[in-house]
């Protein structure tokens, strides 16, 4: 018998209704992947967290050597902390020379100070003190932290966490909209150092994470992007410990 026209349009009603439901279904797999651990990549790595900043030289080699100036290594290597990790670019930047302004060698320069030639002449508690601005106890992945919303904080206010210097920082997950979906987009970490704690709620500065859930053998790592920060956060607390302690001779 032929296919009548209403039966046709029946048909290829049913057809687009299908697929619909495949895509939908399709479209919140690929949510749930990305959910679950801050990315669809495999983030395992074989190795401690010291092993994987010195094997990745780029962007890391100047941290892998900070992290042992400052005494840090065993940490890095044995201890379960979760590691928001700046990159070379970052200790470029807060070394800089005696030409960048606001820079560590800009400032050493105007105060008639000797300027930093090598990362050793640093006194390394300086080091650990601003290295540990970045770590945090625990193995928290992205999906361990709240939802931050800096339009609406009364309702998603992230979280505050204690690094191991006992500073206080706002760390939370931004929901992104997708499609015209209020959160329905992918998820990213950011992290605000928060300058005065009597002030918990002014004068945040922002880094947002490139990269989260790396998990070496020990800890957690998510990396920072680079967004134009100093190491630590305020170059100015880092140049007045410098001046307070001096530098070393250059080797």
């Amino acid at each position: 018998m032929a296919e009548t026209k209403a039966q046709r349009i029946m048909t290829l009603k049913n057809v687009i209704l299908i697929s619909a439901i495949f895509m939908a279904v399709l479209g919140a797999c690929k949510r749930d992947e990305y959910y679950l651990d801050g990315g669809k990549a495999k983030a395992d790595y074989p190795g401690s967290m010291m092993k994987y900043f010195e094997d990745k030289k780029v962007p890391f080699d100047t941290i892998a050597n900070l992290i042992k100036l400052a005494g840090l290594e065993p940490t890095f290597a044995k201890e379960d902390f979760t590691f928001f990790a700046p990159d070379d670019d970052v200790i470029k930047r807060t070394v800089g020379n005696v030409n960048i302004d606001g820079s560590l060698n800009n400032l050493l320069f105007w105060a008639n100070r000797d300027t930093i030639k090598t990362l050793n002449q640093v006194n390394p508690a300086i080091w650990k003190k601003f290295l540990q601005r970045y770590m945090f106890r625990g193995n928290n992945r992205l999906k361990d932290y709240t939802q931050i919303d800096p339009n609406v904080l009364s309702i998603h206010p992230g979280g505050l966490f204690y690094n191991y210097n006992n500073e206080v920082f706002n760390i939370g997950v931004i929901f992104y909209d997708a499609n015209q979906i209020k959160y329905g987009g992918y998820r990213q970490l950011v992290i605000h150092y928060i300058p005065d704690v009597s002030r918990p709620k002014d004068n945040w500065i922002k880094n947002l994470v490139a990269s989260s859930d790396i998990k070496p053998t020990n800890g957690v790592v998510h990396t920072l992007a680079y967004e134009a920060r100093y190491l630590g956060f305020n170059i100015y607390e880092l140049f007045t410990d410098i001046l307070n302690t001096g530098l070393s001779p250059a080797n």
